[in-house]
């Protein structure tokens, strides 16, 4: 789909581009290229660019130190960052809870924890999930009693993203035992550095250590950090996920990834012509072209209604489902085209000063990215869980 832009939206475009061309730290092109695991200063040093250019929290408001972007502003710039391939920033304090915070939050707490997000000095992981409440979150079980100015907090989140690198947590505990599954629900914001905090590594099928188990043990968190009245957590949480939901879409680095593709087509070989040539692979490449399309129609629909004021409704369980599904389609085609060479992935193999990845360079992460995107369905609020929503919400049933 191609979109008609302003003038001043152009100007905007090509400003957009040169800041990137100019301003991406060389360092980290040759991290990614080479397929290295990305390391916290990694991530980190996009980051304070991008928040000493003013640009780090498009979506936020101005006066909590947003950009004050268009919804077409904001479209270009996401298309913008896929088209030149930059690491995406962390969208835990940026997209989930910096929101929470300037919602619901004190003016204390406004002051206290949105300047670090913004900067990049404050890391944040979520503590959503726990063994036996995924999907069904309400169930969770991790309990925090009041003690004087502190809750005492114990329990165990898990499948916890990046926390070995982060400084702050945000979790959901159980404040009211007695109460209603959502009814006795507390928001927190855990000091990570806590006494009686553990993270320990869960490695993915991938090979990746991106996700953890928390285990939370007689640990003393202050009233204070407690995001909006007690018992009413269950709000900021649905208020977050909304919002989480909408960011999962990914649209623009999808396109990204339907245009490698096609690059992997043209050099793959089917037979006596390249792969890009086969009628069935081609219509696979097509129908996946169309349904971004559709998503895309409906991403901009979604950023229209929040530039006029609305928050995110039901359309973000929509983006959810179709563009965490597309991605997998995206995975398992990219997978299908790099055929014999996807094949022989063990972890760790390939690794060491005598040791070479099979086949060429495209090649060499389509299994684990494939791996990888198994989850995309299931984090976030599984798509069962979205649907359900939609069936209420939209359709009334």
């Amino acid at each position: 789909m191609q979109l008609e832009f302003s003038p001043a939206e152009i100007a905007f475009q090509k400003e957009v581009r040169n800041f990137i061309t100019e301003s991406y730290p060389e360092n980290l092109r040759s991290v990614q290229d080479e397929e290295h695991d990305l390391s916290k200063e990694d991530f980190l040093s996009w980051h304070r660019i991008l928040a000493k250019k003013g640009w780090i929290a498009p979506a936020w408001p101005v006066e909590y130190g947003g950009t004050g972007w268009t919804a077409t502003e904001r479209f270009i710039w996401s298309e913008e960052l896929a088209s030149a391939d930059c690491v995406g920033t962390m969208p835990f304090g940026l997209s989930m809870v910096g929101p929470v915070i300037y919602t619901f939050g004190t003016p204390e707490q406004k002051a206290k924890f949105l300047p670090g997000i913004l900067s990049g000095d404050d890391w944040w992981c979520q503590g959503y999930s726990e063994p036996g409440a995924g999907s069904d979150l309400a169930s969770l079980r991790t309990k925090a009693v009041r003690d004087g100015d502190h809750y005492v907090v114990n329990g165990q989140k898990t499948w916890t993203t990046m926390a070995q690198h982060a400084d702050w947590g945000f979790f959901l505990v159980r404040t009211d035992p007695d109460a209603k599954a959502q009814e006795g629900i507390s928001f927190l914001l855990i000091d990570m550095k806590s006494p009686g905090v553990t993270v320990r590594p869960i490695i993915t099928l991938g090979g990746e250590h991106e996700v953890n188990e928390v285990w939370l043990e007689d640990v003393r968190v202050p009233v204070e950090n407690r995001v909006y009245e007690e018992n009413k957590g269950w709000t900021c949480a649905k208020f977050l996920l909304a919002h989480e939901r909408t960011g999962i879409a990914a649209v623009a680095r999808s396109k990204r990834g339907v245009e490698k593709i096609k690059a992997i087509a043209r050099t793959e070989q089917d037979g006596d012509r390249p792969l890009i040539a086969n009628p069935f692979f081609k219509r696979k490449i097509s129908e996946l072209e169309i349904d971004l399309t559709a998503l895309e129609f409906t991403e901009l629909r979604s950023l229209a209604g929040e530039a006029a004021g609305n928050g995110p409704g039901p359309e973000s369980s929509l983006l959810k489902i179709k563009g965490s599904e597309i991605q997998q389609r995206i995975t398992e085609l990219a997978l299908e085209a790099v055929g014999h060479y996807g094949a022989p992935y063990f972890r760790g193999f390939g690794e060491g000063d005598n040791e070479h990845p099979i086949g060429p360079d495209y090649a060499h992460r389509a299994a684990p990215t494939y791996f990888n995107t198994r989850k995309t369905t299931i984090y976030g609020g599984s798509n069962e869980i979205q649907r359900n929503i939609i069936a209420k919400m939209v359709l009334g049933i």
